[in-house]
C-alpha cells in the first residue's frame, strides 16, 4: 500500500500528516500495542499510509500492509450493506415486521421498566422491524452489557461468536425466546441486531451470510483477504490478539495458530462481528461509500441509498437515545443511521469531524469512517481488546484534522 509522494496534492500538510507516526509509534514503544497502522485517502488517492510494531510480539513478526486481523465490529457496516442490497431489489421494506421472515419472533416480550428478573415481561407495544435491527433500536443486547437480559445472554450462552458453529438459524431461534430489554424504537443499545440482519439476508436471498458476501460484496471489490475464517496458508499474516493488563503492558489473548477463525468450516458466520480482513481489503469497502455506492466499474448500492443510509434515522442524538458514552468516545451530538454512527454535531460531540461523517468501530480498537464534506477515508488497524481502554479514536480525529490544509 502505496501513499502518494506529495499529500498537498489533496489538501493535506506532508509535515503535519507525519504527526500520526510518532503517534503510533509512542503506543508500541511504551508496550501499550503490540502494532498499529493508520491509512488516511482523500479523494480517492491515499495521502497517508504507515505501520509500526509487531502483528505477533512472541515471534517476532512485523506489522505489514497485508496483515490479517480481527474486525469484529467493522463487520456491521458490511453485514447493513448486505440487507440494504436486497432492500433495493424489493425483497423486503424497513417497517416489516422481523416475525414476517423470522416467525420465532411473532410472540417476542419485553422486559418491564426496572425488571429484576427475566420474566418480568410484557407485551410489545408495536412489532420488532426491521428498521429496528438496522439502527439498534431493537433491544436487543450483548451479553457483556450486563443488566438483567445481558447476564441471561452469557448464562444462556447466547454467542455468535466463531466458537459457535451450526450456522446463524439455531442461535437466532434461541435468542429469539429471550425478551427485549426495552419497547422497540424507544432506546439505543448496541448488541446483537446485526448479527439478526445477516439471518435475515440468508432467509431473503437463499443463500448462506457466507456466500452472499462473498459474491456480492468481497468478489465485486476485490476484498480477496476477506471473510470468516483465516485459510492456513495465509496464517503467517495473522495477528495475534492482545488485551491491556493494570499497568498497561500487554497481554496475549489469542495466538494465530489457536486462533478460532482458523475453522471456517460450520462457524455461526457473525454478521455482528466476525470478520477478518486487512488494511487495503477494508478500504475498499470505505471507498465504495465514500463513492456513493460505486467502486469503479462495479456498484453495490445506488448513491441515494447511501445517503439513506448515512443520514440520521433517531429523533435525536444517541445521547437522547440512552447512549452518552460508548466506547471511550462521547455519543452526543452523534446519531446512528443504518449500521453507522453519523455526525451530527462535532462541536457538541467535542471531537473533530463533519457533519455527516459516518463510519464504525471494532472491539480490538480497530476504527473507520468515511467524510463526505473532506471527501475522505480513514483506518485505524491494531489488535487490543477492548476498544475503549485508551483514547485512540479521538486522537486519530485530531491528527487526522490537523493536517487539512485546503
Amino acid at each position: 500500500m502505496e501513499a502518494i509522494r506529495s499529500p498537498e496534492q489533496v489538501g493535506f500538510s506532508g509535515s503535519r500528516l507525519q504527526r500520526i507516526k510518532p503517534w503510533m509509534d509512542g503506543f508500541v514503544s511504551s508496550g501499550k500495542l503490540p502494532g498499529a497502522m493508520t491509512v488516511v485517502a482523500r479523494r480517492g488517492q491515499i495521502a497517508y499510509a504507515d505501520w509500526t510494531g509487531k502483528c505477533d510480539v512472541d515471534a517476532g513478526s512485523d506489522w505489514q500492509a497485508d496483515t490479517m486481523l480481527r474486525i469484529y465490529s467493522m463487520s456491521k457496516p458490511i453485514c447493513s450493506v448486505a440487507l440494504m442490497m436486497l432492500y433495493e431489489e424489493g425483497c423486503f421494506h424497513l417497517d416489516d415486521p422481523v416475525a414476517d421472515y423470522l416467525p420465532e419472533f411473532a410472540d417476542v416480550k419485553v422486559l418491564v421498566k426496572g425488571a429484576t428478573a427475566i420474566d418480568q415481561v410484557e407485551d410489545c407495544v408495536a412489532p420488532l422491524t426491521v428498521h429496528h435491527l438496522l439502527t439498534h433500536t431493537s433491544g436487543l443486547t450483548y451479553g457483556f452489557n450486563g443488566g438483567v437480559l445481558g447476564d441471561a445472554y452469557t448464562a444462556g450462552k447466547i454467542d455468535f461468536g466463531p466458537k459457535r458453529g451450526g450456522g446463524l438459524e439455531p442461535m437466532v431461534k434461541e435468542l429469539a425466546k429471550y425478551p427485549l430489554a426495552f419497547q422497540p424504537g424507544s432506546r439505543w443499545n448496541y448488541g446483537v441486531s446485526t448479527d439478526v440482519v445477516g439471518r435475515l439476508v440468508e432467509v431473503i436471498s437463499g443463500q448462506s451470510l457466507d456466500a452472499f458476501l462473498t459474491s456480492r460484496i468481497f468478489e465485486p471489490l476485490g476484498m480477496n483477504d476477506t471473510g470468516f475464517g483465516v485459510p492456513e496458508k495465509k496464517l503467517d499474516r495473522f495477528a495475534a490478539l492482545y488485551t491491556p493488563t493494570r499497568d498497561n503492558t500487554l497481554k496475549l489473548l489469542e495466538k494465530p495458530a489457536d486462533s478460532v477463525f482458523l475453522r471456517s468450516q460450520g462457524m455461526t458466520f457473525s454478521g455482528g462481528g466476525g470478520l477478518i480482513s486487512t488494511a487495503g481489503d477494508y478500504l475498499k469497502f470505505a471507498e465504495m461509500l465514500r463513492c456513493k455506492g460505486r467502486a469503479g466499474d462495479v456498484r453495490l448500492l445506488g448513491p441515494r441509498t447511501v445517503d439513506f443510509m448515512t443520514a440520521n434515522h433517531l429523533p435525536g442524538d444517541l445521547a437522547s437515545m440512552g447512549q452518552a458514552v460508548f466506547s471511550e468516545v462521547s455519543f452526543a451530538g452523534v446519531g446512528f443511521g443504518l449500521g453507522f454512527w453519523v455526525m451530527l454535531n462535532p462541536p457538541i460531540s467535542q471531537t473533530m469531524g463533519s457533519v455527516g461523517d459516518h463510519g464504525w468501530g471494532g472491539m480490538a480498537s480497530t476504527v473507520f469512517w468515511v467524510d463526505p464534506v473532506e471527501d475522505m477515508v480513514v483506518l485505524f488497524m491494531t489488535q487490543l481488546v477492548p476498544s475503549s481502554h485508551y483514547p485512540i479514536r479521538k486522537e486519530l480525529r485530531a491528527l487526522v484534522h490537523q493536517a487539512l490544509i485546503d
